[in-house]
């Protein structure tokens, strides 16, 4: 067994650990390796842990270890492919035709180029809305007031299923800000859900507030430097 196959199983341990605490199973809680600057080599060691579920930051960069991949026949099963950084508007064909999922739109602009540009021979891409929950000037993602709004001009895409929504919180080790932050998240989830019945998905939590995350209804864990080490 590799460094990599280890550290699923023990990033794996710790998602049923949490969601016992928190009264779930691991059946509430998926795992979403982040694989951003990461070769194909260590991909594969994932995949063959039995890894499915792949994020990745950078267009360019994915498009190529997601067509290696296509190529490479040991790669019996497919893979989820999750796009989960920023989208600038002369991306979005790439994203529509290579991707499964799209964790990161906050604007109506790149929904809508989305849509258009989903192959019609392919399902309806997965988007989920990212909301930036801390305010901060230096991430992306929609405000707090705009996100019932920009929800329901999404769901109207005729290639687009709405599945939920995506934030990364504060960088902090304050547990009361954290937890704060994850249960609005947690709130506007459920107010989704309501209005939307594919709403399934509240993607919170990285490989260092992990536990709480899930402990607030996280149904979703994006973990990258605990499976794959730090970024190159």
């Amino acid at each position: 067994m590799t460094i990599i196959q280890k550290n699923i199983m023990h990033v794996r341990q710790q998602i049923e650990h949490a969601a016992v605490q928190a009264g779930r199973t691991t059946l509430d809680v998926q795992l979403l390796a982040v694989s951003k600057t990461k070769p194909v080599a260590q991909i594969k060691e994932a995949y063959m842990a039995g890894q499915r579920l792949f994020g990745e930051n950078y267009v360019q960069e994915s498009i190529e270890k997601i067509q290696l991949i296509k190529d490479d026949c040991s790669f019996n099963d497919p893979i989820c492919w999750y796009f989960i950084g920023p989208l600038q508007s002369n991306k979005t064909r790439l994203v529509a035709e290579n991707f499964d999922w799209v964790q990161s739109v906050d604007r109506f602009k790149i929904a809508q180029r989305l849509s258009a540009q989903r192959p019609t021979n392919l399902t309806p891409l997965n988007i989920c809305l990212q909301i930036n929950i801390s305010a901060e000037a230096s991430k992306s993602g929609t405000t707090l007031t705009q996100i019932m709004e920009l929800a329901a001009q999404v769901s109207l895409l005729e290639n687009l299923t709405l599945r939920g929504i995506m934030a990364i919180p504060e960088k902090t080790q304050d547990q009361a800000i954290l937890s704060q932050q994850f249960k609005a998240l947690h709130h506007i989830y459920l107010k989704l859900q309501t209005l939307y019945p594919e709403v399934d998905t509240l993607s919170m939590g990285m490989s260092a507030d992990m536990q709480l995350a899930i402990a607030s209804g996280s149904t979703m864990v994006r973990i990258g430097t605990d499976i794959f080490g730090r970024r190159n």
